[in-house]
């Protein structure tokens, strides 16, 4: 399985946009605390309310918020707040947002969590809301926030408005921090879509099409008719298009456009090229065009490579290619560059996590660069990350065989089955890729490990646990290479039995390349194997990894043998 970063997107609302020290200390708090990046921050005077966005793994996330709640109500004093905002507590509102490698379920109860500790440490008492509610009717974050930072006496003396955790009576402690508002919801995009056209009245048109709420049912005229209402007095509405959407039209001066300004509630009910396709057709509809794309603040990398893959489909064009190859073809496909020039590294969640990590890898290298560094006296990079790296390579040209033969000339009726093996091709290449940086990063790990203290008898048992684990885990990635490698072989298999005759020898090197790294990363199980004490585990991995190879071996030779025998015809 390709190794999947696990990001979640954390938006916090604190109730002070004026007095930028305070702000200032409150960001400090989440920019110090490793493993998270802050993204932006939005003051506003008139709200007197800062939205603060962040990103990072799950756990250092959830650090930082509690830090941030803990200084915000340091700081902020709610007896002498006052905005525009709609607002509960210092930290008014707090969400978690699943980007990668995690789902809104864990969300919610990573959120549950935070909200309990909240409470039990800072004792400021919480609300759930969205998917991390207790109740039905806390979902809804009005219905949480009922009567405002005002109503808190009130309901805390209520047993059914009460918190769900640290409800007690209202006294100085509440007064001051007032409650916080925490939980989980999927990531929200804000996009507008661009029309050939000045008018506001026809971009409203089309918003009212696809927004799910859509537009009121008239009495006759369907514009200027009196609207319908149910038996309770309800004005009956006819409902849009698009599920989990809101829209509205409106004219951009500085663009000299109007536009289709619409914010994607759940990307997993409404994938953003979806939005695009269904706006696009309502707007032929009436007359107009849509242009291109704007995406407002950020999206995660898979709504790109969605759409990326969604357009390459209807092309019948095989989706088994680099990512970014991927989001180009989004980009060019929904005008994300129409206005300005866009650019992923600045507006995709992940990327400007990356950015902002300082770590080396491997992979990032030049191929001279790599061979250079495995060349140099240092023991890192070895046998294990060549391995990995040879798997990849293998992985890469069957892959390529794979696109060749989706995009051969009267093979039409076949792309998309050559497009479902490249796109197996390509999670090869990037599970190898990261298991490139895995071997040497195991190797670092038993350095570090008989780096550690050994005075006393308490440091010789922590170091030599630490040398354990970290021999055991350095044994199993180059068995985890193996198994990977070993997915390059069907593949190569299926290739050069059906694939483009023209590249069957592609194909073979592919296989002596996985074959080779099998037998190369069994070398490194067995040697790192042997320096475990635990020698019943030891045996486990070495019959594991002697197996794999006498079963690569058999492939690769049956392989070699079918490709040898198209090219002799």
């Amino acid at each position: 399985m390709t190794n999947i970063r696990r990001i979640v997107e954390c938006v916090p609302n604190f109730s002070e946009g004026r007095d930028k020290d305070v702000i200032r200390q409150i960001t400090d708090v989440i920019e110090q605390t490793e493993g998270v990046k802050l993204l932006d921050v939005d003051p506003g005077e008139a709200t007197n309310r800062t939205v603060v966005t962040f990103v990072g793994e799950p756990e250092a996330v959830v650090e930082a918020a509690f830090k941030a709640v803990k200084k915000a109500g340091e700081l902020i004093d709610m007896t002498k707040h006052h905005g525009a905002h709609p607002r509960m507590g210092a930290t008014d509102v707090l969400p978690l947002v699943p980007v990668s490698g995690i789902t809104l379920e864990e969300c919610a109860e990573l959120s549950r969590k935070l909200a309990k500790r909240i409470a039990d440490e800072l004792s400021i008492p919480c609300y759930c809301y969205e998917a991390a509610a207790f109740k039905p009717e806390r979902k809804n974050l009005a219905v949480c926030r009922a009567g405002e930072y005002e109503a808190l006496p009130e309901k805390l003396a209520c047993e059914d408005k009460a918190p769900d955790f640290g409800a007690r009576p209202y006294d100085e402690g509440v007064a001051r921090t007032g409650c916080t508002t925490v939980g989980a919801r999927d990531f929200l995009i804000a996009v507008n879509f661009n029309l050939n056209s000045t008018s506001t009245r026809r971009a409203n048109a089309i918003a009212f099409d696809v927004r799910e709420k859509g537009r009121p049912k008239r009495e006759g005229n369907a514009i200027i008719g009196k609207p319908m209402k149910d038996e309770t007095g309800k004005t009956i509405m006819i409902p849009g298009t698009l599920k989990a959407t809101k829209a509205i039209g409106w004219f951009i001066e500085e663009y000299g456009i109007a536009q289709v300004s619409m914010n994607i509630t759940d990307i997993n009910v409404t994938p953003l090229h979806v939005a695009f396709d269904e706006v696009c057709r309502c707007a032929q509809n009436r007359g107009l065009r849509v242009t291109g794309t704007e995406i407002v603040g950020l999206v995660p990398e898979r709504t790109l490579v969605e759409a990326g893959k969604y357009f390459l489909r209807k092309q019948n064009r095989s989706v088994g290619i680099p990512k970014e190859d991927i989001i180009k073809i989004a980009v060019k496909s929904m005008g994300l560059d129409d206005l300005k020039p866009f650019v992923p590294q600045e507006k995709v969640v992940e990327y400007l996590l990356d950015a902002a990590d300082s770590r080396s890898r491997l992979t990032d290298l030049t191929v001279k660069g790599f061979a250079d560094e495995t060349a140099r006296e240092s023991p890192a990079p070895g046998g294990g990350s060549v391995a990995a790296y040879m798997g990849a390579m293998g992985a890469a040209l069957g892959t390529m065989v794979a696109n060749l033969s989706a995009h051969k000339p009267g093979w039409d009726d076949r792309w998309e089955k050559f497009s479902n093996w490249a796109e197996q091709g390509i999670a090869i290449e990037q599970e190898l890729l990261h298991l490139v940086n895995e071997d040497t990063e195991a190797f670092n790990k038993i350095m570090a490990a008989f780096g550690m203290p050994k005075a006393t008898d308490d440091d010789k048992a922590r170091r030599a646990e630490a040398i354990e684990n970290a021999t055991l885990f350095a044994a199993q990635i180059p068995l985890q290479t193996m198994k990977a490698a070993m997915k390059v072989l069907p593949l190569c298999r299926a290739m050069a039995e059906t694939g483009n005759p023209n590249s069957v020898s592609d194909a073979g090197v592919g296989a002596l390349a996985a074959r080779s790294a099998v037998i190369g990363a069994a070398l490194n199980v067995k040697i790192n194997a042997a320096s475990l004490q635990d020698k019943a585990t030891a045996q486990s991995l070495i019959d594991e990894a002697e197996a794999l190879v006498k079963q690569a071996k058999a492939e690769e030779e049956a392989i070699i043998a079918i490709v040898e025998k198209t090219i002799t015809k």
